[in-house]
């Protein structure tokens, strides 16, 4: 078996609760989306975890988080409906921080334009259909630039010849799904999701339809596969409980303290790769083009705002890759992002903590628009010193322009301030340099550095608060050296990825305690991180991850509220210690299998101070199906299978205990057919 095989075994370990005799017969069905569409090979310096389209579709995810989190250092945080903020090798982060931090991509193009990301990205593509999700972490700015500092996450759709499928189900807690693929095999493919879920919390529900159209087809002499996706969300929302442990009463983790908070999204890509041989190499063009629009109810704030955001961008992503010899390949790229965004942020009612708070004035906070143009040139060499040995090394230039106009008179309000119009501009220069040692036909250890760097998001350096001075944000860095070891041991029946990471941080944006920005923080991010699957006997396999991580703050910060005050060696609120992932499956029959999976969130702070603790939990779940016809599939989900009382997030914020609270013991029953 080639090192190739054993790599696709682990990356289907990862995601997957199967590792079964005869897994490498399709290792190169389920490794090609990934070559196609992936940020790195399989065989390159760094830690890739990838999704293949069985897991996705047995765990048939209706958030994703559900999928996500079953991979080592993600932690994807459920909130309300379809809401949630994301962690990779990094603290659950939030605002501008959580906007640029993860580069959320389709088919390996961004979803949206650097300067205009969403804490809320995940639920625009179309996971549900996926043919693969692939999750890099750690940085990957030299090649994506801008937003992929903490990791990416891509969500590669189906391919035209995948085949065609229906899949219903029907939950307890009132959640309709349908999800269909047409397949025409040859030249186009349509996917259509819908959830209709009437909520478990009390006013809560949400609506949701995706679409999901792939052409393939020969242009002029390029291999040109072409697709346009698009998504609805209409969600009446809950906010957070509030008290020490309120997740733990059933009446309170219920209710709904916020009933008049919503959200409303819309979003729709369109997007191109077209490739041909030019010059001895491959040239490869990808052109597209993205718009969204969002309004919601801000109900994570006292004053109880409502926001309303869009963009509408598009560019073009050009690379060209040769193979100079059998030891030398070199890729160079130019990628181009124009964009238009903009947001307004509304006080429909007065507010105060106070007689006389004049701090929360009732009307329009912001109302300001941004046109932006990112431009950037990047460079890869993969060279093998050796037979055993290879160095893979690249630079990304990349620099972005902001033009700000502000469409309500600048100057304090509050405790709001408005800039003038103004100009800003911000370059960034990104270096990685790995490399690879296959030690034997079946281990790999590997090294690698890499930075990954951020230009600021526009509601970072726009949407500023009274004491900000306008120009004050600079890039945020990442600096980030990982060792691992990966392969395969006992005849093939354990494969193992282990990696290790030191990453600090530089000039971290956030806003703290008393709800100021603050652009000059710093972090320090320590790791290890495991995935392996265990082929117990035949029909019989265990899988799973493992992630530990120490993540401080490394600067003071004294707020007014004491309680919330950031020390120098603090632990980072909502970064917990351990994360763990583990899935056994059994194949009884060459028709009938089961599956039980724990999933494990370890405690953590939830405040900057370190005063208060999420004590963790830990979760399990089961699925059993049956298939008949040769081309149908039943099947049972049961989700929080003990009824553990838990919180899918915790923090402190304003003085309270909040928690969005886990959804109880429920059950979806489905039926798929292929056809």
């Amino acid at each position: 078996m080639t090192m190739r095989e054993f790599r696709t075994r682990l990356l289907v370990a990862t995601g997957v609760a199967i590792v079964a005799a005869g897994l490498p017969a399709m290792a190169q069905e389920r490794l090609a989306p990934v070559d196609v569409w992936g940020d790195r090979a399989e065989s390159d310096p760094g830690s890739l975890a990838v999704l293949d389209k069985t897991e996705i579709a047995d765990t048939l995810a209706d958030h994703p988080a559900e999928i996500l989190n079953r991979l080592p250092g993600v932690n994807i945080q459920m909130n309300s409906g379809q809401e949630h903020l994301i962690a990779i090798r990094s603290p659950v982060l939030t605002g501008g921080a959580g906007q640029g931090s993860f580069l959320i991509m389709e088919n390996g193009v961004p979803v949206r334009s650097p300067a205009f990301g969403n804490v809320n990205s995940l639920f625009e593509p179309h996971h549900e259909v996926a043919s693969a999700i692939e999750v890099v972490r750690g940085p990957g700015s030299a090649k994506y630039g801008s937003n992929a500092v903490h990791g990416l996450v891509n969500v590669i759709l189906p391919d035209v010849g995948s085949g065609s499928e229906a899949v219903a189900s029907y939950g307890t807690l009132g959640r309709w799904r349908t999800d269909v693929t047409l397949d025409e095999g040859a030249h186009w493919l349509a996917a259509v999701s819908v959830q209709k879920d009437t909520g478990w919390r009390d006013n809560t529900g949400v609506d949701q339809q995706k679409l999901t159209l792939v052409g393939d087809w020969t242009l002029g002499g390029w291999d040109t596969t072409g697709w346009l996706t698009a998504s609805n969300l209409n969600q009446e929302t809950a906010g957070f409980i509030q008290g020490a442990e309120a997740y733990k009463d059933e009446d309170v983790a219920k209710s709904n303290p916020n009933p008049e908070a919503y959200r409303d999204a819309w979003s729709a890509r369109a997007g191109a790769r077209l490739a041909r041989e030019v010059g001895g190499g491959t040239l490869t063009l990808m052109p597209y083009a993205h718009t969204q629009a969002m309004i919601f109810a801000q109900h994570f704030l006292p004053n109880g705002g409502v926001e309303k955001n869009g963009s509408t961008g598009g560019g073009v992503m050009a690379r060209f890759e040769r193979e100079v010899s059998a030891a030398l390949i070199w890729r160079a790229g130019v990628d181009v992002d124009v964009a238009s965004g903009w947001l307004k942020e509304i006080q429909p009612e007065p507010f105060g903590f106070f007689p006389g708070d004049a701090r929360f004035p009732q009307g329009v906070h912001y109302d300001y628009t941004v046109d932006t143009l990112m431009g950037a040139l990047w460079g890869e060499l993969d060279y093998a010193l050796t037979d055993d040995v290879r160095v893979l090394a690249g630079l990304r230039a990349e620099t972005h322009d902001y033009d700000y106009t502000t469409d309500v008179a600048p100057g304090i309000n509050g405790r709001f301030n408005v800039p003038a119009d103004r100009t800003d501009s911000f370059d960034l220069l990104t270096p990685k340099l790995g490399l690879i040692w296959s030690v034997t036909e079946n281990t790999d250890l590997y090294a690698n550095y890499a930075r990954g760097e951020r230009a600021p998001q526009a509601s970072d350096l726009y949407r500023l608060q009274s004491l900000q001075v306008a120009g004050e944000v600079e890039e945020e860095t990442l600096d980030s050296v990982e060792i691992g070891a990966r392969g395969t041991a006992l005849d093939g029946r354990l494969v193992y990825d282990v990696a290790a990471y030191w990453m600090e941080k530089e000039n971290f944006f956030f806003r703290d305690s008393d709800g100021l920005n603050v652009p000059d923080g710093s972090t320090e991010h320590t790791g290890i991180e495991a995935s392996a699957a265990f082929e117990l006997m035949a029909g019989l396999s265990v899988s799973g991850t493992a992630s530990w991580s120490d993540q401080t703050y490394t600067f003071d910060r004294i707020t007014s509220s004491g309680t919330e005050t950031i020390r120098d060696g603090n632990a980072i609120d909502t970064a917990p210690e351990w994360l763990a992932n583990v899935s056994l499956h059994w194949q009884a029959t060459d028709a009938v299998s089961l599956s039980l999976t724990v999933d494990h969130v370890g405690e953590y702070f939830t405040d900057p101070a370190n005063t208060t603790v999420y004590p963790g939990h830990t979760v399990l779940g089961a699925r059993g199906a049956w298939a008949f016809a040769g081309d149908a599939e039943v099947f049972l989900i049961v989700r929080n299978l003990t009824d553990e009382r838990y919180a899918d997030r915790a923090d402190l914020a304003f003085g309270n205990d909040r928690y969005f609270p886990g959804e109880p013991i429920n059950a979806t029953l489905g039926m798929r057919k292929t056809f």
